[in-house]
């Protein structure tokens, strides 16, 4: 076929509008939106609930919206650079991070009624049932997520990151009798664990335990052997007394307000379920890490002494009345402490847990 000038120019043209048009047909109808994220704690990837975000968090989010492939996540992760360990709480309230993990436990006067399990030791070492149950009193009481509200944040779920809590400490112990008079590093409401039997709780953190341990600030810590194995913690707390204090929510996953609502109704969804899924998962790691951090202890020279029934028993009837003190001073700001502690404990005996002391129903000191 031959064409003149003319038809040559012509044909190019329509052949070069035809080209265009495949191209739009096989390209996608609507590229994804792409939302900034930065996601903050004070804590470094050492930490489990560290991991588990980066790990599992942020992939099933990055799945969820990817199946639509409406929007997509440009993560800024500033773990343990932005705030500090207790700062997650203001950092987020101000717009330092979109979303973060809050440690509840260093917030008692702020977000009360996230401690009903630090006010209610010797009950559950069940890390799942308790997240579980804390977020179901969430949903049925509004001043939970109130709480936060008020520091400029939407709380998503709550994480239990502990099987239970244990004594670590520098010299061997083996009864309440050996903590006389010790130094023990913990955090919190559980401080009022030590109560009773002339230990001395000493408030700190993670990061400054093994340092306070090896300088003779601290004799002895109250934690979890999973934190206590990953951070080394038994080269210089060797011996364990084995109490099974207890599992607790010391854990918040929360969103910077005025973050949320720009996102769109889609990705809130998203970010919401995974959430719960990343509250799960955690759980679950906790107590498999667990099993494996009380081998790792004694493999690393560690000494484990199981404490009797009788001891164990001991402990929880002597120790102050937390429980009613938490309630009396919730129930003086207008927070629902008593029913909140009834249904929590109304749970763990329907759940059937090995609970020492009956906090809900009794009135002693």
């Amino acid at each position: 076929m031959k064409f003149n000038k003319k038809g040559l120019s012509r044909a190019i043209t329509l052949m070069s509008a035809t080209v265009a048009s495949v191209a739009l047909l096989q390209a996608p109808a609507n590229a994804a939106e792409t939302i900034k994220i930065t996601a903050i704690d004070g804590y470094s990837p050492k930490s489990l609930w560290v991991r588990d975000f980066i790990n599992y968090y942020i992939p099933e989010i990055n799945k969820g919206l990817a199946e639509t492939g409406n929007y997509e996540i440009e993560w800024n992760q500033a773990w343990g650079q932005i705030v500090k360990v207790r700062g997650v709480l203001g950092g987020l309230q101000k717009g330092l991070g979109d979303i973060g993990v809050v440690t509840t436990v260093f917030h008692s006067d702020k977000v009360p009624l996230q401690l009903v399990a630090y006010a209610t030791p010797f009950v559950t070492n069940d890390p799942k049932l308790v997240a579980q149950t804390v977020d179901g009193l969430a949903d049925k009481h509004p001043e939970f997520k109130a709480a936060f509200t008020k520091f400029n944040q939407v709380y998503l779920t709550n994480l239990a990151v502990l099987d239970t809590y244990q004594i670590f400490a520098k010299k061997p112990v083996a009864s309440l009798s050996d903590l006389k008079g010790l130094k023990i590093g913990s955090a919190g409401l559980n401080l009022r664990w030590l109560e009773g039997f002339g230990a001395a709780g000493v408030a700190g953190s993670l990061v400054t335990y093994h340092n306070k341990l090896g300088t003779g600030v601290l004799d002895a810590i109250m934690l979890w052997p999973e934190s206590v194995v990953g951070r080394k913690m038994y080269e210089v707390a060797p011996y364990m007394m084995r109490a099974d204090l207890g599992t607790a929510n010391s854990k918040a996953i929360t969103m910077n307000a005025s973050a949320w609502n720009d996102l769109p109704d889609e990705v809130q969804q998203v970010i919401q379920k995974a959430a719960i899924g990343y509250r799960e998962h955690t759980s679950k790691g906790a107590i498999e890490l667990a099993d494996k951090s009380y081998k790792a202890f004694v493999a690393n020279g560690g000494k484990i002494h199981e404490m009797t029934q009788a001891e164990r028993q001991k402990w929880a009837d002597t120790m102050p009345n937390v429980a009613s003190d938490w309630v009396n001073s919730l129930e003086k700001k207008g927070l629902p402490g008593k029913v909140v502690l009834k249904s929590y404990m109304d749970t763990m005996r329907a759940n059937n847990q090995p609970i020492l002391r009956q906090w809900d129903k009794d009135t002693g000191s």
